[in-house]
């Protein structure tokens, strides 16, 4: 299986743009994205976790706060830390649970990072999802930015139902599985039409966002 990198990115962008003029005008405009990659790491789940259903930068505030804290973001580590440690830094009751949920299924191996390298990007999910607090959104992203897998799209993230909306020029916004349904067509390279999207969502839409808030 050939994972992305930053050389394999450019030309899959190259070859999704050559089949459809929308990713054509993001990369005109705005360049190639960012291959935004994570590492295969206990600390990278953390990191999508917290970032299930808030804001980008909330979410990054939360994070670099608990390595501050504890500086290695390991199971060890984490577990040492108590709800109160947690909720000062901005974890959620819940996503401390979940965190302790993923941090225990490592130390038990009953979740081995090495060992999912191995596996389909469907088994990867099955195994992800068995963890209390990783649903298909959060093994989504693990796939394609921890892993690195090429043909994944994340179901369910608003940001990329946004940009397609505004970049298609649809009249309504897509639900997941209507979205899910028009990313067919961007195979085998659904994790770049994704990163495409991203790239123009955070270029174009979220400055928007920004300018409407400070008014």
């Amino acid at each position: 299986m050939k994972l992305l990198s930053d050389r394999s990115l450019e030309s899959a962008c190259t070859r999704l743009a050559s089949k459809n003029p929308d990713f054509r005008v993001v990369i005109n405009v705005h360049g190639t994205p960012p291959l935004w990659d994570k590492p295969e790491s206990f600390a990278s789940l953390i990191d999508i976790i917290l970032g299930q259903q808030v804001s980008l930068a909330s979410a990054k505030a939360c994070f670099d706060k608990l390595e501050a804290m504890i500086g290695n973001i390991t199971p060890d580590n984490y577990l040492e830390l108590s709800d109160k440690d947690l909720r000062s830094i901005g974890f959620s009751r819940q996503k401390t649970s979940y965190g302790r949920n993923v941090a225990r299924a490592i130390n038990d191996g009953s979740l081995d990072l090495r060992g999912l390298r191995k596996l389909e990007d469907t088994e990867v999910r099955i195994e992800l999802e068995k963890i209390k607090g990783i649903g298909r959104w959060t093994s989504d992203i693990y796939l394609l930015m921890a892993m690195l897998r090429p043909d994944v799209i994340p179901k369910g993230d608003l940001a990329l139902h946004i940009a397609w909306q505004k970049l298609a020029g649809l009249d309504e916004r897509p639900n997941a599985d209507e979205f899910l349904e028009t990313a067919e067509d961007w195979k085998p390279y659904r994790s770049v039409a994704a990163r495409l999207l991203w790239h123009f969502y955070l270029s174009e839409i979220r400055p928007l966002k920004a300018e409407e808030e400070e008014i």
